[in-house]
C-alpha cells in the first residue's frame, strides 16, 4: 500500500512537472476552466434573479450545492483523469504494457494524466460555497465544517467511480461511451440544485444506483435550517459521505472484473 501511494505520488510529481514547463500557458487554463464555471454560475443567477426562487430554495442555498458538487468533481477531473483517457490506451494497445507491470493497473491508469489546471473550477465551487454560507450567515460548527468535507472527498470518490465505469466499458467498445458522460458531467449539472426538485423515479436513481444526493444533498439537510421534503433520517444524513467512498470500492470491483476479461486489441 504504502509503495503504491509514492508511486502514485511520483506519477504525480512528473504530470506536474511537465505542466509546469511553460508556466503563462499553464496559467492561461486555469484561468479559462475557472472563467467556464463561473459562467455556468452566472446562468443559474439569471434565473433567481428572473423568477425569485426554485420552489422552495433561494440563491445562497443552491450555492451550497453549487459550490460542493463543483470542489468534487475538480477533484475527480484531477486525480481519476487517467481514466477519462483510457480508451486511447486501449485502442492503441498501450495498456497492454500498463498489465506487464508489477502494480496495480488501476493505479497506474491514475496516474496517466493528473491536471493541475482543475484547480480553477475547485476555487470557483469554493468561492461560491463560501457566499453561499455568507449569505445566509450560517454559523458552521467544527463537525458541520468536517462533515461539509467529507461530502467533497466522498463526491470525489463518486465521480471518481463513474469516470473507472467509463474506463471498463472501453475494454469492450475499444472508445470512450458518450452515455456514460450522462452520469459523470451530466450529474454535476444534476446535483447542482436539490435533489428535492426532481420527479420520484429521477431521485431514486441519483439516490440508490447512483448516490448524487448522498455527497451534497443529505449532508446539507444535517447543516440548512430547511424543511426536508424527503424526511431523510438526521443520522443519515452524517453518514452519507461513506456512500462515495463504497461507490468507488465497488466501481474498482468492476475494473478488476473488467481487466480479468481483457483480451487485447490485437495491434
Amino acid at each position: 500500500m504504502r509503495d503504491g501511494i509514492r508511486l502514485y505520488l511520483r506519477y504525480v510529481s512528473m504530470s506536474l512537472r511537465s505542466q509546469l514547463q511553460y508556466p503563462a500557458s499553464f496559467l492561461m487554463l486555469v484561468v479559462g476552466n475557472l472563467a467556464i464555471t463561473g459562467i455556468e454560475f452566472l446562468t443559474i443567477w439569471a434565473l433567481f434573479s428572473r423568477f425569485g426562487s426554485l420552489g422552495e430554495w433561494s440563491l445562497p442555498e443552491v450555492a451550497l450545492f453549487y459550490g460542493m458538487v463543483h470542489m468534487a468533481f475538480a477533484i475527480s477531473e484531477a486525480a481519476a483523469r487517467g481514466f477519462d483517457i483510457l480508451h486511447r490506451q486501449v485502442r492503441s494497445g498501450d495498456f497492454d504494457r500498463i498489465l506487464l507491470r508489477p502494480r496495480s493497473t488501476a493505479l497506474q491508469v491514475m496516474g496517466l494524466e493528473f491536471q493541475l489546471l482543475r484547480v480553477g473550477r475547485f476555487a470557483q465551487g469554493l468561492v461560491v460555497l463560501r457566499w453561499g454560507l455568507t449569505s445566509l450567515k450560517m454559523s458552521i460548527t467544527f463537525a458541520e465544517l468536517l462533515l461539509i468535507v467529507a461530502a467533497i472527498i466522498g463526491g470525489g470518490l463518486l465521480f471518481s467511480g463513474l469516470f473507472v465505469l467509463q474506463a471498463t466499458l472501453s475494454f469492450w467498445s475499444v472508445d470512450s461511451l458518450e452515455v456514460v458522460n450522462l452520469t459523470t458531467y451530466g450529474g454535476v449539472e444534476t446535483a447542482q440544485a436539490p435533489i428535492s426538485i426532481y420527479r420520484g423515479y429521477f431521485r431514486s436513481f441519483f439516490t440508490w444506483v447512483i448516490p448524487l444526493a448522498t455527497i451534497n444533498y443529505f449532508p446539507l439537510m444535517a447543516i440548512l435550517d430547511h424543511a426536508d421534503p424527503l424526511g431523510i433520517p438526521h443520522w443519515l444524513s452524517w453518514l452519507s459521505p461513506l456512500a462515495g467512498l463504497v461507490f468507488f470500492v465497488l466501481c474498482l470491483q468492476v475494473w478488476n472484473f473488467g481487466v480479468r476479461h481483457y483480451h487485447s486489441t490485437g495491434s
